[in-house]
């Protein structure tokens, strides 16, 4: 009996600290919604793919027709597919949205957030990367067989790794078998490092438009921000509903509703939307090596802001030339992305090598202004 009242008054303490008496600054506003609609999200892919993967088989033989079992034989098990494939879509776009708001108003100042953060990101791309291989249809084949062969560029180590991760010399069985399985586990590791996320943010506090960290500007986040965070959930989950029973398959390429064969490669290889600022990256450089690491630090350039951006006043909104850099990295990602969804000729592939090197070029501007801001004031 002890036990449970004891459990009891920590659920209550958590839900209490949480939900109710936790302290916010009162300027922020609906951008700061992304983050618990994240969470939302993450726990709509969890359901899902938990239900997905009663059904689904993971055997090459198999597991494409798995597939077309649960559309069409499965109770609403069509409904459950374009959930969890548009629902991954929508998980990725509230994460940019998310990372893109931290970034214009200094939030990678809270150095164990945004680093924790940064790991769920790649965590999120890893997972979302696994899961496109499953349905084992001709883009999810070839894409497996192009991202897993980057690992060759790795010196002396490469091919062994390589083979390592299929299981074999070829893109076969056991490489979706362990994707499979990987993807089904990432999720709750997921759901880990969201915790650590939420117990670091908790620590530090939210960041605000103000920039300002002051007690006296907060108010308890009930029942302000949780109804705020309630409306968007609501708008969220009727734009998903609405995207699922309209344009099921609007984010999913045509290839992939063909059978994966090994002996036909399609005309344009390319993953999904979410991901094609990096694709883009990667096939401007000639150097398979140089590519790889491009992509790498396309990426990984975001755990670079912490240590690099130390300026004293916190948010890029109170330095102009941080807003027109931000807003400048934002194009150049949105034209990486159109890019990458383009054939292989001319002029795509120049304009691609055009702004792979801008993408890199504005984020060192950025963090030079700083560095001459900080030097400036102290």
């Amino acid at each position: 009996m002890k036990v449970s009242v004891r459990k009891s008054n920590t659920v209550l303490w958590l839900v209490n600290n949480s939900l109710i008496d936790l302290p916010s600054p009162s300027s922020i506003s609906y951008m700061w919604s992304f983050g618990s609609l994240l969470g939302v999200f993450l726990g709509v892919q969890l359901v899902t793919g938990i239900l997905l993967a009663l059904h689904y088989s993971g055997d090459v033989m198999i597991s494409f027709y798995s597939v077309v079992h649960i559309c069409r034989d499965v109770s609403n098990g069509w409904l459950l597919r374009v959930l969890h494939s548009n629902g991954a879509s929508m998980f990725f776009a509230f994460l940019y949205f998310h990372i893109g708001r931290g970034l214009y108003y200094g939030s990678y100042r809270y150095f164990e957030t945004w680093l924790s953060g940064s790991v769920i990101f790649l965590l999120a791309m890893g997972t979302a990367f696994l899961g496109y291989v499953l349905p084992w249809g001709q883009m999810s084949f070839w894409a497996a067989t192009v991202i897993t062969n980057l690992l060759s560029a790795v010196p002396y180590l490469g091919v062994m790794l390589v083979e390592w991760v299929w299981g074999g010399f070829a893109v076969g069985n056991p490489t979706l078998v362990r994707f499979f399985a990987f993807h089904f586990l990432f999720p709750f590791i997921l759901v880990m490092l969201v915790c650590f996320h939420l117990v670091f943010l908790h620590q530090t506090g939210s960041n605000n438009p103000l920039g300002q960290n002051s007690d006296m500007d907060k108010v308890n986040f009930y029942p302000y921000f949780l109804v705020s965070d309630l409306v968007g959930f609501l708008v969220a989950f009727y734009f998903l509903l609405m995207v699922s029973m309209e344009f099921p398959y609007v984010f999913m390429d045509v290839e992939n509703f063909i059978l994966a064969n090994s002996l036909v490669t399609p005309i344009h290889i390319q993953p999904e939307w979410y991901f094609l600022f990096a694709y883009t990256i990667l096939r401007s450089i000639s150097s398979k090596i140089g590519g790889v690491v491009a992509l790498l630090m396309s990426v990984l350039i975001l755990m670079v802001f912490p240590f690099v951006f130390k300026h004293r006043i916190r948010g890029s909104s109170n330095y102009l030339v941080g807003k027109i850099l931000f807003w400048w990295i934002v194009i150049n990602w949105l034209l990486l992305t159109w890019i990458g969804a383009c054939v292989v000729e001319y002029p795509f592939m120049e304009l691609g090598k055009c702004f792979s090197v801008l993408y890199f070029i504005l984020f060192m501007v950025w963090g030079l202004s700083y560095i001459s801001v900080d030097n400036f004031n102290n």
